[in-house]
């Protein structure tokens, strides 16, 4: 959540089957959206959760920046996404 690096990072690339999820507000410059969207392009099965805005660390209530509505829906689709991995 909130960044994104490169495949390049990852030596081989994505490890096949692993799953994934991507969660950036569309207008952050420091959470490397684009970045995001390229992974999300590239790795076969990966979900990217685009939120209105351009808040970096939305999900943290203590933080002037946090977005509850956007928070929230962060946690119902982690939970969904942990529930059918696990």
């Amino acid at each position: 959540m909130h960044a994104a690096v490169p495949l390049g990072e990852f030596g081989d690339g994505w490890p096949p089957g692993v799953p994934v999820q991507f969660h950036t507000m569309d207008a952050d410059e420091q959470g490397d959206a684009d970045v995001a969207r390229a992974l999300a392009e590239t790795i076969d099965g990966a979900e990217l959760f685009r939120y209105p805005g351009d808040r970096h660390l939305f999900t943290d209530r203590s933080l002037p920046e946090h977005d509850p509505a956007a928070a929230a829906l962060v946690v119902q689709r982690v939970l969904a996404f942990l529930a059918a991995v696990g």
